[in-house]
């Protein structure tokens, strides 16, 4: 079973974001996301909505714990982990790059 309080952890630490810079991006009070650590608690339904949304992903993505599920070859992996890290915009200057060449 996913323990949904590890995946916030991995997914923010793979931004170099802090628990605020989370807050900040997820429109939640970090004195929330800092309780749910202290406390061992879930966050709500609609907060790991907002958190997903600030880690660009679906509810999905983030529930998904085989990260395997389509067959895809070492470089493509590669590509896929470092799309998961742009912002919106650069993920909008690659595609136009892409699309040009």
């Amino acid at each position: 079973m996913i323990n949904i309080l590890e995946q916030i952890t991995k997914h923010r630490e793979q931004r170099g974001w802090s628990e605020y810079q989370l807050a900040e991006k997820a429109d939640l009070p970090q004195s929330t996301i800092s309780s749910w650590y202290k406390k061992q608690m879930l966050p709500s339904l609609s907060s790991l909505e907002k958190i997903c949304s600030a880690f660009d992903m679906t509810m999905a993505q983030f529930l998904m714990e085989d990260e395997e599920l389509v067959p895809i070859n070492g470089e493509q992996k590669e590509l896929l982990e470092h799309w998961s890290y742009l912002s919106k915009e650069q993920k909008e200057i690659v595609l136009k790059l892409i699309q040009v060449m």
